[in-house]
């Protein structure tokens, strides 16, 4: 299915906007939550079998819309039932999107963004460099494609939706294109979208401050901070946006949006580094950060990419850092790592940029870079 010129694409366009493609085409405003339930809740991208429309307006969607996700390029899967995909973007650039299967869910980590405009010194992503931001339809058609492929007909769709939840913790920082990211949180949360919680749907941010006071300002999901140290100086080198937004700022921000969404808590993630920061004077240090407010940390074994300098801490090192935080009242788990075997647990995901820029915090392209 091509997107001519003059064909909009309905995938990735909020209620209201596609309210008002309804009304060019002379239609009330009911026809644009039918089409939502179509595209999102059933997954269908053909006009022609939405058939509580009308056959005059499914015509005239016919003539100047469509239903267009990424294209897959590859699929590949793990011992685990963990499976990921290789999506194209355009030309030579692609992304990737994982589906991690568990007993009580089943989760999309999707990304937003063709490589990272930042420079996390433990992440595979991070490595590639940045081409450009996801569009909205980037962002939702790697959930709309999710469901189709892995519920495999519109009739499994229907009667039991394969992804349950959505985390945007795939490649880029979502923040950096808020611009997109936001509309794409729409999409999921409404009712005539995929309707999920606000709690099922998770943006995980490596601190940009001033997004994060203006995501509290349009959305309301589940907010998860790559935090990865206890203080500036270390910070500094393994998360670079630390000498822009330092902890004390950043944590003010999180708690702001909390308070502003009546949320439960903040999840901040800490991948554990061999002798780097996983001690316990430094779980300690974590704990004294975090005691007191609605926060949970998320503790990862760092899963290696070729060319890290870094290495995974042993399981009695992990075990012991989580013991610390516990000790001090600080409810914190660790991840399970899942789709290592195919180079798709957190950290590892690269995609394909070819057309790349490297990105330094400070710089001109950095500022272009972070749509605000």
């Amino acid at each position: 299915m091509s997107e001519s010129a003059t064909t909009t694409n309905l995938l990735g366009l909020p209620r209201s906007e596609l309210e008002q493609f309804v009304a060019e085409l002379g239609s009330k405003p009911f026809r644009a939550r039918q089409l939502m339930q179509w595209i999102y809740q059933r997954a269908e991208p053909s006009f022609e079998r939405m058939t509580d429309l009308a056959k005059s307006f499914r015509a005239e969607l016919a003539a100047h819309a469509c239903v267009q996700p990424p294209e897959i390029l590859t699929e590949q899967r793990s011992a685990d039932g963990t499976r990921k995909w290789l999506l194209r973007a355009d030309g030579s650039q692609a992304f990737e999107m994982v589906y991690i299967p568990e007993s009580d869910r089943a989760t999309l980590c999707i990304s937003s963004q063709v490589g990272c405009v930042l420079d996390c010194a433990f992440c595979s992503t991070a490595q590639q460099g940045f081409n450009r931001n996801l569009t909205t339809a980037e962002i939702v058609g790697q959930v709309w494609l999710a469901n189709r492929e892995l519920a495999g007909t519109v009739a499994d769709f229907a009667r039991e939706r394969a992804v349950t939840n959505v985390v945007l913790m795939g490649m880029g920082e979502p923040l950096a294109n808020f611009r997109n990211v936001v509309p794409a949180l729409d999409i999921l949360l409404d009712d005539f979208g995929f309707d999920l919680s606000r709690r099922r749907v998770t943006l995980s941010t490596s601190g940009l401050v001033p997004q994060i006071y203006k995501l509290a300002e349009h959305s309301n999901v589940a907010l998860a901070v790559s935090l990865h140290a206890p203080d500036d100086a270390l910070r500094n080198e393994l998360v670079p946006i630390n000498r822009k937004h330092p902890i004390a700022e950043l944590l003010e921000a999180c708690w702001h949006y909390i308070d502003e969404r009546n949320g439960r808590s903040v999840t901040f993630e800490y991948v554990l580094l061999a002798g780097v920061n996983d001690s316990r004077a430094q779980a300690r240090a974590l704990a004294a950060l975090l005691v007191g407010h609605p926060a949970k940390v998320n503790l990862i074994p760092f899963n290696p990419f070729p060319g890290t300098q870094f290495r995974r801490s042993s399981p009695e090192v992990v075990h012991a850092f989580r013991d610390e935080l516990l000790r001090r009242g600080i409810l914190a788990t660790v991840r399970r790592t899942r789709g290592d075997d195919i180079d798709a647990a957190c950290g590892q995901l690269a995609g394909r940029v070819i057309d790349r820029t490297t990105v330094r915090l400070g710089s001109r392209t950095f500022a272009l870079a972070v749509q605000a």
